[in-house]
């Protein structure tokens, strides 16, 4: 069963998880790589993993001692179809989803909370 649009909607609501997503659009990366620019503990962003795991935007995989976290870009798919639905939302394009991610947090949210 795939996540209900509240929980994908929920997930994009945080400025940190929106900047995980951004980050993860360019490579898989480790926990800890993620965990790197953020001014909080790695126990913090690991909830903030979880979430976007449950939404169904991220998938974990463990590879050795090291887990890693890629971008699952069809989890938004729900969320593009709903708002296609009003007429006036393009199919969600990764590159301009990336756009708007990279202005969102340059306008303001720092990541922190």
């Amino acid at each position: 069963m795939s996540p209900s649009l509240d929980t994908v909607f929920s997930a994009l609501a945080d400025p940190t998880r929106r900047e995980i997503l951004r980050m993860l659009l360019e490579d898989d990366m480790a926990v800890t790589d993620v965990a790197e620019p953020f001014e909080m503990s790695l126990a913090a962003i690991s909830k903030h993993l979880v979430i976007l795991t449950r939404a169904g935007l991220i998938s974990q995989e463990k590879r050795g001692r090291v887990k890693w976290c890629k971008l699952e870009p069809g989890g938004m798919r729900a969320a593009s179809v709903w708002m296609q639905g009003f007429g006036q939302f393009e199919p969600v394009n990764l590159d301009a989803f990336e756009r708007f991610l990279e202005r969102e947090f340059a306008e303001g949210g720092d990541g922190a909370e």
